[in-house]
């Protein structure tokens, strides 16, 4: 599956080489279905995350929304013309946006991308969601894999989603999204959905998948060769589906325990054991509603993951600070765990 995307990635690069659309990095595997712990087999998505860099004579400012009354952050990504006269223009290789005439702009150069995936001056997740659409499309036929495989695109406004079948008939769902890092960290703002009912074209939520990823690949190099970790969280998860609990809390819970319970107390043998654990951990936290985000303010997290700098000594978000606000939500919760 990450190799279908390489290799979509390296043709877009090819194709875009001249133009002011976003930079395309390589894809990042982000997700349960890389991670290893995908709930239920049968519905696995492979989620991808294609980092967007600023093309030449653009630079990107990420603008932090209005929290409101929930944990999740919420960004825009700006995007502003920079002055290319003194570096491109010397060596002929590209027009000044900023100080050329527009008439000329228009005759020999492609259009910013302002002109082009923006909403104003704000980078819009729709368009480029349709651009990424339309870029697959065109370069199926070049992939080496599109003489024995089929293409569907599945709908999607926030991200490019499609199914490629083998020959075999068996079939793979992959979802490409797109975001933006946040300096040289593991943390990016991205196309990924919101909880909310609506979300506008240009809010881009935080995303911590990439640092999440990161987590599990270390904890795969650290703990014994027969640990369950993955298991248990694999199993939480699927007592969990269709019920009010998400399985990002049970994720959060299990990092959370990886981090505190001893790595050799994660075997096989253990696995009751620890299943109680975590389910006596959220039992703690529903009872208290709060579930610390695991990546602000916690010592805990391992160096490897490279977080900005006001994470560190950030107050730790509340994920179920919804249920200190809204006591129905809280009594539904404790009685769907009663009925676990």
């Amino acid at each position: 599956v990450k190799d279908i995307v390489d290799n979509f990635i390296l043709v877009f690069r090819e194709i875009l080489s001249n133009s002011f659309f976003p930079v395309l990095q390589p894809a990042i595997a982000v997700g349960s279905a890389f991670e290893g712990w995908s709930p239920r087999e049968e519905d696995i998505i492979y989620r991808l995350l294609v980092p967007l860099k600023p093309p030449h004579g653009h630079a990107f400012h990420l603008e932090l929304g209005n929290r409101g009354e929930t944990p999740a952050r919420n960004f825009c990504v700006r995007v502003e013309l920079e002055c290319t006269c003194t570096r491109e223009q010397l060596a002929g290789e590209m027009l000044c946006f900023l100080h050329q005439p527009e008439e000329e702009l228009r005759r020999d150069q492609g259009p910013s991308l302002l002109h082009t995936l923006c909403t104003g001056s704000y980078l819009d997740v729709q368009k480029t969601a349709r651009w990424f659409y339309q870029l697959v499309q065109a370069s199926w036929v070049v992939l080496p894999q599109s003489s024995t495989w089929r293409l569907t695109m599945l709908p999607s406004s926030r991200s490019c989603k499609f199914q490629v079948t083998e020959r075999n008939n068996k079939t793979h769902i992959i979802e490409m999204m797109f975001g933006v890092q946040q300096g040289n960290s593991d943390i990016f703002v991205s196309s990924q959905n919101t909880e909310a009912i609506f979300t506008p074209s240009t809010t881009w939520p935080e995303s911590y998948a990439v640092a999440e990823a990161k987590f599990f690949g270390h904890m795969a190099r650290q703990v014994p060769h027969d640990s369950f970790h993955l298991r248990c969280l694999q199993a939480c998860a699927r007592i969990l589906v269709g019920i009010g609990f998400s399985t990002y809390t049970l994720k959060t819970v299990v990092m959370h325990l990886l981090t505190t319970i001893p790595l050799s107390g994660w075997r096989r043998r253990h696995f009751v054991r620890r299943m109680e654990d975590i389910m006596q951990y959220l039992h703690r936290c529903l009872e208290e509603k709060r579930l610390d985000h695991f990546f602000f303010g916690n010592e805990r997290v391992p160096e490897e993951i490279v977080l900005p700098p006001a994470f560190q000594t950030a107050e730790p978000l509340n994920l179920f600070q919804h249920l200190v606000q809204d006591p129905a939500a809280h009594d539904e919760a404790m009685r769907e765990y009663r009925d676990l």
